[in-house]
């Protein structure tokens, strides 16, 4: 689906629009892929690199996405205000290249603890304030928000199907110490691109504020947004205990090789963006709250099969059904959130963002505690729970209207 600015526009000026819009989406891709190294990675390098028992994951996980979550609050508040997003950028590439160098060159627990926390968890932050831009950059040049949305969501899971899958097989081949060299270089042209391409003075447009009314309108659209938002917690949260347990649960108690969870986060986000791309069509004949609906059960299905996953084309198998699931929920969530906050999409999109943050902070802990009581396929099945959650929720939460 192209990105078509108005076609009235002088051709030279629809050239220029699309080209920026290019870079801007490589800049997002180039940030993102950096995190999808990193991110599943952790885990697996605190209990096998460094060899500490499953529970020093809820300890990392706590501290980095916290941070992540008080970074995106700020950030969020500065941007609002009308403050200029290139040094927000530019902090966030900063804070990765520092915690990828220092574990690169000394890759024990308490640089993990400091400098991994402290650089990582700033560096998460990129992508919601990208998102953040992304919205105010597809208004002004005429492009549609829900599309823009979804080529912003296609190069995220883009990232997320090369940068994982190049990960473990570094790990695999070379060694945990190369992942974070590696890193680092991948950082570099991030920083590259966040210098070379994004403008020094620009802003995010600060939301309008909500027209109030005497008809309960704005009570019942409040309600609906929380729900909503509550809907995407809980799904979030089966999606990160999954997510943190599945590299390990692979390698660990499954015996696969070490260059699995790289191939099954690919084949994941490969499914993820022909889901994303799908979803236009999706909303077209069955709405957008029973595509959600659907989405939900076909968690609950997808959580249980990789719970039971025994051999190298059942891991596939189930990767790309999570893909599939995933990717729905992934372009639907935001736009379902948005629908009960029109007069007020940043407000809607910072609460979206805000979940999946607080979903990550609470699985984080959760996978550690629950893996060293029991084991990581254990943590998989709760999983599953929570994707039934989920479901309630968002039919409590069902629209008067459906989406």
């Amino acid at each position: 689906m192209p990105i078509s600015p108005s076609s009235t526009a002088p051709v030279g000026a629809v050239t220029a629009r699309l080209m920026f819009l290019f870079l801007f989406l490589l800049l997002l891709f180039c940030g993102t892929i950096c995190t999808a190294m990193i991110v599943p990675f952790m885990s697996y390098f605190l209990v096998r690199g460094v060899g500490y028992e499953p529970w020093i994951i809820s300890v990392y996980a706590g501290m980095a996405i916290s941070l992540t979550l008080v970074a995106n609050r700020q950030f969020a508040r500065r941007i609002d205000a009308g403050a200029r997003v290139f040094p927000l950028v530019g902090l966030a590439a900063a804070g990765f290249v520092c915690a990828a160098g220092a574990l690169a060159l000394l890759p024990a627990l308490w640089v993990v603890l400091t400098a991994g926390v402290i650089g990582f968890g700033i560096s998460s932050s990129a992508v919601s304030t990208m998102f953040s831009l992304g919205g105010s950059l597809a208004e002004r040049h005429k492009v549609e928000r829900v599309r823009f949305n979804a080529h912003m969501r296609a190069t995220t899971s883009t990232a997320w199907m090369i940068g994982p899958a190049v990960t473990f097989l570094i790990a695999d081949g070379i060694g945990l110490r190369a992942v974070f060299v590696m890193a680092v270089a991948v950082s570099m042209v991030w920083i590259g691109l966040w210098w070379f391409t994004l403008p020094r003075d620009i802003t995010a447009m600060p939301g309008r504020a909500p027209a109030q009314d005497s008809s309960g309108q704005t009570a019942v659209a409040s309600q609906g947004v929380w729900l909503a938002a509550g809907f995407v917690f809980c799904l979030s949260s089966a999606h990160s205990l999954t997510f943190s347990a599945l590299p390990i649960f692979y390698v660990e108690e499954v015996g696969l090789p070490g260059y699995a969870p790289g191939f099954a986060f690919s084949i994941k986000t490969f499914v993820e963006v022909i889901a994303i791309f799908s979803t236009p069509w999706v909303i077209a004949r069955i709405g957008m709250w029973r595509a959600l609906l659907a989405v939900s059960g076909l968690a609950v299905v997808t959580i249980q099969l990789l719970a039971a996953v025994q051999s190298f084309p059942q891991m596939l198998a189930g990767a790309a059904l999570e893909g599939l699931y995933y990717g729905f929920y992934a372009s639907l969530g935001i736009s379902y959130v948005q629908s009960f906050a029109p007069a007020t999409p940043a407000r809607a999109t910072a609460m979206y963002w805000n979940m999946l943050m607080v979903s990550g902070v609470m699985a984080g802990p959760a996978v550690g505690l629950i893996a060293q009581a029991y084991d990581f396929q254990t943590v998989i099945r709760c999983a599953s729970g929570v994707a039934v959650v989920a479901a309630a929720v968002l039919i409590v939460g069902r629209p008067r209207s459906p989406a």
